[in-house]
Formats: structure tokens, C-alpha cells, sequence
């Protein structure tokens, strides 16, 4: 198949339709695809590539931010975000620095590759099983593709083999190209990337370029900043735009910024187009205030804790971000403060000191740094949910969702949620395969809002079959000749048992009373739906409350760094997180620990490198360099907030997802600080982001 043959739309996108999915005029990035082809076996389809002839006349490439912006090509319009005045900032001020840092791109590295299957039925029905993070997409594009009605296509998704944003759009594309030539042969297709192919043909995390402007005081306090983000968004929009804004709205990180302006823009070039990854922008523009905040130290001689620690979200006059939203419930300076005195930092930066005095092969730097995350979608639209939950005679209980398991426990979750909603044991309980029949028009499952929507949603299912099954319970259990009448409203459903609470010598099972509630023709089945309240912002004018609430958390790392070499190691982190009241504390550890290593790779040694053409050149384990077990940090120290439960969601809980990610941030910080000890005093040394061997060895020596 080729271009010409598609039967609907060519042309595909999740917001922008501006990608087409196979060439016909132009390609615009290497590992486009000029043409579909299908075989019963490898050989045969590698001897059907082979006989394929394409011939392509090579244009100029734009690569890269700064390319792309003296060429003015970009993506979408610029957009503002804005707090405060900034000259009356600026003339506060102590000292300004200004300045710009590159803030590399990150490959997602998912172990299960993309991949789809399609499945052709009767009256053009296609059934699509896709490794997605977002089923009801695949459906839409699919159809669209096909040129069919939605309801002619369903999107099966069990379980992922990882995804980390990398599928929750670019999963669409295999399914497409599946069910296409599913359509065009009349059997089942299936399709999939090899691992070097999937690295070099789809999107990573964007790059960014910071070009920053701040004013402070001899304390350390920022009392203005101007800051322009570019971020490389590839060849088409994706979800660039809203990985820009998410960018945005966390450049303030932790800190107040009284006087503020940020202005960014996505830059067009000719890589596959750029898309989602754990942390949707935030790191990036985290990570730019988090160098600002450094600068600053050293350019005061102030310890960089007490500048991030004095620019901290505090008090009510220290509380309202740069787009309008009041930080509630801040744990911020507690987390600091706390983490401080735990990790033993200032005795461990003067023995610090004492040690880079004396060595000459080795230094050490320490960081301690935090994250504020917002959690909710920032489009309003998707922040929704829908559940079904089914009760099944002998008292089992299946529950489905729009939530899509990828190793991050979200079915365990809404699994743990449905069996406290209907007072049975978990083992009862089957969470079915995401499924866009039986869950319609779906948000991804994204934003660490995966538990927080999707077990809302079943919990609401589960309050309205609770209330049934209370009233049948309550007309077993009342006993007219000793007066307890029948109120639904004391019925106890707890670990199978079912008893009014006013009587609990007599109970009766779960069992006996789906049994009771079926011969009376009482529904056992439900739809739960849930709306994420108070989320109201305004693109154009840049306020409002883009957020449900914050996550937050503080991570301290200790770095040593051989200075002949540029070899680094994070020697010990120590990391504290208030997640409210944890629904499994478990899962939770494991998503914090996984998520700051995630981070620290990003900061430390996986770099994307491109040859002249815009060819990938580090897409394999071999030259990309994702941290190993063995990186994870010998004294690991992780503990969670003892915080009241948190009391506007799911159960007293936090999202947690992607916040930890954020904290990676403190290895690359702790490394900039090894290096105020090697060129002390030397203001205009950078080191950007990542920070490899081979980057901290150039500006160790240069």
C-alpha cells in the first residue's frame, strides 16, 4: 500500500492532524513510511522490502532548536505565561545573570516495542489489540484511517510491556498500519517495531533550550524572572503544545517568583515527531529554574539549599503561582527542613569540603532539591473517567475501566479500591482487559492521573450497587419481633460478610445477598463516572487552576565524580515524599525509587546524538545508556511524609506516578556542585543537561 490506497484519512494526529502517516510528496523525518507492505513470513517480507525501489531527492534538514529558530520554523503559536511587574522586579535586585541552558531530549525505553494487531471481522468491523496508553485514540484513528464510523473499531488493551508516554499517542500509528493492510487482505495483520527501529522512528521527550533573564538579592531571593523556552517538537504537532504548557506551569518549581515572565514556542524540525514522557514537559522546565537557582548561589556564595529553601513556597503572601493557582496544603518547607536534618546535610557538606580539598583524582558534590507537581490534565476535556463494574451470581466481581496497566500498578489500585467499595475480598475480584467497548471515549492513561480518575469512577459504580444490595440486605437481616427494622443505611458490607451494624451477632455472606438481590430482579451491574472538580484555566490569558492539587516531594544526592575520567556515581540519595495516605505504599515505593532513576538517567548519561542528516545514531543499549541496577545509588534512603490524608482525593491519597521523576534533577544539581569546587568562583562555566562522562570532563578541564 502506499499513500494513495489509504481509504479515509492519511492524514492523523491526536489534536492536529498535520502528520500523514504514510509518505507521498515529501518525508520529513528519516524512518517515514513510504509504503505498507504484509507477508506470511520474515523472509518473505524482507524479500518484499528488498524489491522495493524509493527514490527521494535529499533536502536541507532543520535539526535542532537554534536551527530551527533562525529558520522561524515552528509549531503552533507562541504562548505567555506571566505574574506581577517585572521591571519594578528587576530594579530590586542585588545582581542579574542572565544566560541559556540546552536540556537534552530522553528515548523512553520501554522493553516491549510498539506493536498491534488487527483483527478483521464482519461488516467492516476491525478489532485492534494495541500496546497503548490510550485505547479510545487508537479507536478514533483507526476508524479514520479506514474511513468507518467509531463504533466499526475496538481497541483491546491487556497490558503493556512499559510505556512512559511513549504510547499514549505514538501506539496509534502500528495500529493504523495494521489494520490497513488488515483491511486490504482480508486476514489478521499483526505489526511491530524491533527494538532499534522503534528507538530510531519514534518520538522521544523534547529538548528544550532556556534562555533566562533573573534578578536577585544578596539573600538569594529571586525578585524577577524573565525566561523564553523552546522545545523541539519533530516534524508535526503530537502533543507538543501541551507538553510546552505543562513546561510552563512548572518553571516555577518550588519556588515563589513574585515578578515573572514566561514565554515559549515549539520549534518544527525535521525528527519524528517528539511526544509525551514521564513527567510531560515539567522536568524541563523544572530543570531550567533549578540552574537559575544554582547560578545564583554561586554568584552569592550562598549554599544552594538556602537559596532554593529561601525562595520557597510559604506562608499565604508566598503562596499564589504564576498563573493564579493558591498552593493548599504545602508541605514544601517541611519536606526541606525535614529532609535536611535526615540526611545529616551540612555535616556531610563540610566533610565534603574537607575531602575536595584534599583529593586531586576524585570530587564530590551534593545537592538537595524539590518538586511541586501538578496533577490533573491541563486540558480540562480529559480530565473524566468511566467505569463498569459487574457483580456475577456466585459473588465474584469483574471490574473494567479506561486505565491501562503498563507496570505502574494501576489495575492492583482500582483493584484494591473496588474491594473496599464493596466490602469483599481482593481475591474475588478480575480487572478485565481495557476495552473500548465496554469503556467509551476514554482519556489516556496519563498525567498520574491514572488511580485518581479511573478509581473514582469505579468507586462511584460501587457506591450505587452498595446502596441496592444494603436495601435487600437490610429486609434479611431485620427482625420485626425484636424491633430492628430494616435501614439500608446501617448495613456493613466487610471481607465478604454483610451485617447490620446495629446487630452484628448475625451476618450473612456477600453471596447470599447477590443471590437475594438477583431472584428479586435487583440490577448487579453499574456504570460509574467521575469529573474532576475545580479544574478551570484560561489558555489565553494564561490563569486560572490548571491543577487538582500538587505533589510533592525533596531528594538529596551525593555524587562522587573521578576528575581524569568524568566518570560520575551517585553515592547515596536520600528522598522524602508527601503522597498523602498511599492506597498500596508498596507500589508507591517502587514508583518513587523508579521514577528519580529514570530522572537521574535523563540528567546523567542517556544522550541522544544525531548525525547531519538527522539520523539517530545512539538507538541501541550499545550507545544509549540507560542507568543499570547497578547505578542505583549503595545508600538509598526513601520514606514517605507522615501527612494527614489528603483529603480531596481518592481515598486520601496522592498522585505519584510522575513527580519522582523530578527529583532525578538532584544528581545533575549535585554534579554542577562538584564543580564549584574544581573552578571555584568561575561564574560562567555551564554544564548542561545531560551531564555525561564526557560533558563533565569538558567542563571540568576546558
Amino acid at each position: 500500500m502506499v499513500a494513495g490506497d489509504v481509504p479515509g484519512h492519511s492524514w492523523f494526529g491526536p489534536v492536529v492532524h498535520d502528520e500523514q502517516l504514510i509518505a507521498d510528496d515529501l518525508v520529513v523525518f528519516m524512518g517515514q513510511p513510504v509504503a505498507l507492505l504484509a507477508a506470511e513470513s520474515d523472509a518473505a517480507l524482507r524479500a518484499g522490502i528488498e524489491a522495493v525501489v524509493v527514490e527521494v531527492e535529499a533536502l536541507p534538514p532543520v535539526l535542532g532548536i537554534d536551527a530551527a529558530v533562525e529558520a522561524e520554523s515552528f509549531l503552533g503559536e507562541s504562548r505567555t505565561v506571566e505574574a506581577g511587574d517585572l521591571d519594578a522586579g528587576f530594579a530590586k535586585a542585588d545582581g542579574v545573570i542572565e544566560g541559556a541552558i540546552d536540556i537534552g531530549g530522553q528515548e523512553q525505553f520501554y522493553l516491549e516495542s510498539q506493536i498491534a494487531i488487527a483483527i478483521p471481522g464482519e461488516g467492516g468491523y476491525m478489532e485492534v489489540l494495541s500496546s497503548t496508553q490510550h485505547p479510545s485514540e487508537v479507536q478514533a484513528l483507526v476508524a479514520e484511517a479506514l474511513g468507518v464510523p467509531y463504533h466499526l473499531v475496538t481497541c483491546v488493551c491487556k497490558r503493556m510491556g512499559g510505556a512512559f508516554g511513549g504510547k499514549e499517542t505514538q501506539a496509534a500509528p502500528p495500529a493504523m498500519m495494521a489494520a490497513l493492510l488488515a483491511r486490504r487482505t482480508g486476514r489478521p495483520v499483526r505489526f511491530r517495531y524491533n527494538k532499534d527501529d522503534d528507538m530510531r522512528f519514534t518520538g522521544k521527550r523534547h529538548a528544550f533550550k532556556s534562555f533566562y533573564k533573573a534578578g536577585y538579592t544578596r539573600d538569594g531571593l529571586i525578585t524577577a524572572l524573565d525566561v523564553r523556552l523552546y522545545s523541539d517538537g519533530g516534524c508535526s504537532t503530537d502533543l507538543s503544545a501541551a507538553v510546552l504548557e505543562r513546561a510552563m506551569l512548572h518553571t516555577d518549581n518550588t519556588s515563589f517568583i513574585p515578578n515573572v515572565r514566561i514565554r515559549a514556542q515549539v520549534c518544527k524540525t525535521n525528527l519524528p515527531s517528539n511526544t509525551a514522557f514521564r513527567g510531560f514537559g515539567g522536568p524541563q522546565g523544572v530543570a531550567s529554574t533549578e540552574h537559575i537557582l544554582h547560578e545564583i548561589a554561586v554568584r552569592t556564595g550562598l549554599d544552594p539549599l538556602d537559596v532554593r529553601r529561601a525562595n520557597c513556597y510559604g506562608n499565604a503572601e508566598r503562596s499564589v503561582t504564576p498563573y493564579g493557582q493558591v498552593v493548599q496544603n504545602n508541605t514544601l518547607p517541611e519536606l526541606f527542613d525535614t529532609l535536611r536534618s535526615e540526611a545529616d546535610y551540612d555535616q556531610r557538606r563540610a566533610e565534603i569540603d574537607a575531602y575536595n580539598r584534599e583529593s586531586r583524582v576524585h570530587v564530590r558534590g551534593l545537592a538537595l532539591s524539590g518538586v511541586k507537581f501538578g496533577i490533573s490534565f491541563t486540558r480540562r476535556t480529559l480530565n473524566q473517567a468511566n467505569a463498569l463494574v459487574n457483580i456475577y451470581l456466585d459473588g465474584s466481581v469483574m471490574v473494567s475501566t479506561g486505565a491501562t496497566e503498563m507496570g505502574q500498578g494501576v489495575n492492583t489500585r482500582v483493584r484494591q479500591v473496588v474491594a473496599d467499595g464493596l466490602g469483599v475480598p481482593y481475591e474475588r475480584l478480575i480487572v478485565a482487559a481495557t476495552s473500548t467497548d465496554k469503556n467509551n471515549n476514554t482519556s489516556p492513561t496519563a498525567a498520574s492521573s491514572g488511580t485518581d480518575l479511573n478509581g473514582a469512577a469505579a468507586l462511584a459504580a460501587c457506591d450505587k450497587l452498595r446502596g441496592r444490595l444494603a436495601a435487600v440486605a437490610s429486609e434479611m437481616l431485620a427482625e420485626p419481633e425484636s424491633g430492628l427494622t430494616a435501614e439500608p443505611e446501617a448495613i456493613q458490607f466487610v471481607e465478604g460478610k454483610v451485617y447490620d451494624q446495629r446487630c452484628s451477632r448475625r451476618s450473612l455472606s456477600f453471596e447470599e445477598v447477590v443471590a437475594s438481590a438477583y431472584e428479586q430482579r435487583v440490577s448487579l451491574g453499574e456504570r460509574g463516572f467521575y469529573v474532576t472538580p475545580g479544574i478551570d484555566f484560561n489558555r489565553s490569558t494564561g490563569k486560572g487552576i490548571p491543577f487538582r492539587y500538587f505533589t510533592t516531594g525533596a531528594a538529596c544526592s551525593e555524587v562522587l565524580i573521578d576528575r581524569l575520567t568524568g566518570e560520575m556515581s551517585v553515592i547515596r540519595l536520600d528522598l522524602i515524599m508527601d503522597l498523602g495516605r498511599p492506597i498500596n505504599p508498596g507500589i508507591d515505593r517502587g514508583q518513587v525509587i523508579g521514577g528519580y532513576v529514570q530522572g537521574m538517567g535523563w540528567c546523567t548519561t542517556e544522550e541522544l546524538v544525531y548525525a547531519e542528516d538527522g539520523r539517530l545514531l545512539s538507538y541501541s543499549p550499545t550507545t544509549y545508556k540507560i542507568p543499570a541496577i547497578t547505578d542505583l545509588p549503595p545508600v538509598c534512603n526513601v520514606r514517605f511524609l507522615d501527612a494527614p490524608e489528603h483529603p480531596i482525593s481518592l481515598h486520601g491519597s496522592k498522585a505519584v506516578g510522575e513527580p519522582p521523576l523530578l527529583l532525578g534533577l538532584s544528581a545533575w544539581l549535585a554534579a554542577k556542585d562538584a564543580m564549584r569546587y574544581v573552578h571555584p568562583g568561575d561564574t560562567d562555566r555551564k554544564l548542561a543537561l545531560p551531564a555525561t562522562g564526557e560533558a563533565i570532563l569538558l567542563a571540568f578541564e576546558s
